[in-house]
């Protein structure tokens, strides 16, 4: 139990880690556009100022520009709503249905994004609710958020978290599940055990969140890359987790495939020979080299060669048509991974040996 409480807490202290430098810069982006705001453009009460902070610098992965800009032409379009309408019909519980549903109705003719249709019904909800009495006018107002979507992007600039420990971080979860799969699949086989099979399946089936969250950080990544001169220099080593990104998505859709065989071939009357569990094994190894050349900002070239060293073994024969399956799964597995060490389609392709060839290498 202490064990795993103590895994949990160093687990949100790195998660901390990743997030604390989001957490700097919408406390010193929203005090400073308060700042800004009040002493430099004279308004009274700037709310969308700190709000526009908070949105475009976000917590979570996303990408700021676009919603920097949802902002701005939300916030306009939501006050210009609520101003207009509440001039004519006051405010009200009716009064807000109504200019919710005409701000929303606008806001989806004009885009589809939920950012900017919250945005625009948020904005026109403040005007006739919250601000009926504010004298300010809806170009102040839009001012503010604008104001406020600078600052959070200088903020970002200025206090920038890295973008390669953020892309290194998601690519080492993905490649871990590929590596852990693979190798409990290998370990099945050995043993001869479905349940170890099962176990397999059932983590590279929980690997898909993973890739995702893997996509959502490389596209983070490359916007504090554009954003901040201090990470300009990096733009190469983020590229080689680009060209991973997709050959790995690819790779891990083939090893699911993979292990649902390998569940399936247990089960038949000839199991899948030990030297498929071999090969499995070395795949996995490729994997989690990958995952180390490309943290440690260097060209996979030890990773390449262990896949190529895998193409060339030689093959077992009279397989059993679930092995066979597995087989061709593990040599497309190859293929993906070979891609993502940054070979070309051809040259990944050629790497393997023609499947009638019996004598490879």
């Amino acid at each position: 139990m202490a064990t795993k409480l103590g895994e949990h807490m160093r687990e949100r202290v790195r998660s901390f880690g990743l997030v604390a430098p989001s957490i700097a810069q919408a406390a010193v982006g929203s005090g400073l556009a308060w700042l800004v705001a009040t002493q430099v453009l004279g308004h009274t009460r700037p709310f969308f100022a700190p709000i526009a902070v908070l949105i475009s610098v976000g917590i979570g992965l996303g990408q700021r520009l676009r919603r920097v800009a949802e902002l701005v032409v939300g916030v306009g379009l939501g006050v210009g709503v609520g101003d207009l309408l509440v001039t004519w019909i006051g405010s009200g519980a009716w009064q807000i249905a109504l200019v919710v549903a005409l701000a929303m109705v606008t806001a989806v003719l004009l885009d589809s994004g939920a950012l900017f249709v919250a945005q625009v019904a948020s904005s026109a909800v403040l005007v006739v609710a919250v601000l009926p009495g504010d004298h300010a006018g809806g170009f102040d107002r839009m001012l503010d958020a604008f104001t406020g979507g600078l600052i959070g992007l200088a903020a970002v600039a200025l206090m920038p978290a890295s973008p390669l420990t953020l892309a290194a971080k998601h690519a080492s979860g993905v490649l871990d599940a590929l590596s852990t799969a693979l190798e409990q699949a290998a370990e099945a086989i050995e043993k001869r055990d479905a349940d170890l099979a099962a176990e397999a399946l059932e983590e590279a089936r929980g690997t898909q969140v993973a890739v995702e969250e893997f996509e959502q950080a490389l596209e983070t990544s490359k916007e504090i890359i554009m954003i901040s001169p201090m990470h300009w220099h990096r733009r190469a080593r983020l590229a080689r987790y680009e060209t991973a990104a997709e050959p790995v998505d690819h790779a891990l859709r083939n090893v699911r495939v993979l292990a649902r065989r390998t569940l399936a071939a247990l089960g038949e009357m000839h199991p899948p020979p030990r030297a498929l569990a071999d090969a499995m094994r070395e795949v996995s190894e490729a994997a989690l080299l990958l995952q180390l050349e490309l943290a440690a900002g260097r060209e996979p070239v030890l990773a390449r060669q262990a896949l190529i060293a895998v193409a060339n073994r030689e093959r077992p024969e009279q397989l059993g048509f679930s092995a066979a399956v597995i087989l061709a799964q593990l040599r497309s597995i190859v293929v993906d991974l070979l891609r993502a060490t940054g070979a070309g389609h051809e040259e990944a392709d050629t790497a393997l040996p023609p499947v009638d060839d019996p004598s490879p290498g």
